[in-house]
């Protein structure tokens, strides 16, 4: 979900209690949902879309249970991903696990899905996504706010450490022990919003790594998952939310539904059909050479439905 959208819609949190068989029962449903006119995610079942609602006025509905606001889509031949590490990663093995998600997600069966929006004049997403690079930071201590995010974001440009790219989305992922003020780990488990910077219009996220007493607030396997190493693999899943709604809703004003969710919210904390790892975790998507447990997104065609994968 969007970190903020217009008007200044506010941030709440919604528990959605999943019923999926095996490791990844009972998970807790921590990602933004907007509150004041929004309804929270409902429980239960998996989201069925908006059929007929006609959309916020000026939208456009595509029968498909989510509508196009106007907005800029990220259409661009890729979308280039950059990383920065905030915090101490030292010998943790997620600065290579989420590198190599973002390195073979693009051309998947996975990010296809987002080839199903498409902006203004028609054109589409791409079924690709380039990792750039990455830059480290640990300036800001251990208590973030939102305005540190940006800062953190616009530090790495401005220095040059990562180039001001208007095609990017920058991902800044936080290590175990640094907190996130604004309600990381009560209220969210990730977020990603938009803001000029350097006269530019750059599209970044937060995602924290949960690994901690509140491990299970953002981690469907606690004990045990596919790359052995829970932390990094509970943000995989949300990594690709935040990726998937930057490039279909990136400024906050393109494709969401009648209650605020963008295409990731409609699917969020949803699987499908699960595998067992040679670990004996579980998993339902396999990226270059290894294989994520990651949630399903809104595919915006026939009706609309969630799915790992399109067609």
């Amino acid at each position: 979900m969007s970190r903020s959208r217009a008007l200044a819609v506010v941030i709440a949190v919604a528990l959605l209690g999943l019923t999926v068989a095996g490791p990844v029962a009972n998970a807790k449903e921590n990602e933004l949902a907007p509150k004041h006119v929004l309804k929270s995610f409902a429980n239960g079942a998996p989201d069925q879309g908006d059929k007929g609602d006609a959309g916020p006025k000026g939208a456009k509905t595509t029968n498909n249970g989510i509508s196009y606001h106007g907005g800029p889509v990220m259409v661009a031949p890729t979308t280039n991903a950059y990383i920065i590490w905030y915090g101490n990663w030292a010998g943790n093995s997620a600065t290579t696990i989420l590198q190599d998600l973002l390195t073979n997600i693009g051309g998947s069966p996975y990010f296809n899905i987002n080839t199903t929006y498409s902006n203004a004049a028609g054109a589409k997403v791409r079924n690709s996504v380039t990792y750039v690079s990455s830059s480290t930071d640990n300036a800001h201590g251990t208590s973030l706010s939102d305005s540190d995010i940006a800062t953190i974001v616009s530090d790495a440009v401005t220095s040059a450490r990562l180039p001001k790219d208007p095609n990017g989305v920058y991902f800044v992922l936080t290590a175990a022990g640094v907190a996130e003020t604004s309600g990381f780990l009560t209220q969210y488990c990730g977020w990603h919003t938009h803001a000029s910077i350097a006269g530019t219009d750059l599209k970044y996220a937060f995602i924290g790594d949960p690994t901690g007493p509140k491990l299970s607030a953002c981690a469907v396997q606690t004990t045990t998952s596919p790359n052995g190493n829970v932390g990094a693999d509970a943000m995989a899943s949300v990594v690709a939310h935040e990726l998937e709604e930057a490039v279909t809703d990136p400024d906050l004003n393109a494709w969401y539904d009648s209650r605020g969710y963008e295409n990731a919210d409609k699917c969020a904390w949803t699987f499908g059909t699960t595998f067992k790892a040679a670990n004996g975790s579980a998993y339902n998507v396999a990226l270059g050479s290894r294989q994520f447990l990651i949630q399903r997104n809104w595919v915006n065609a026939s009706g609309g439905f969630c799915a790992v994968k399109y067609p």
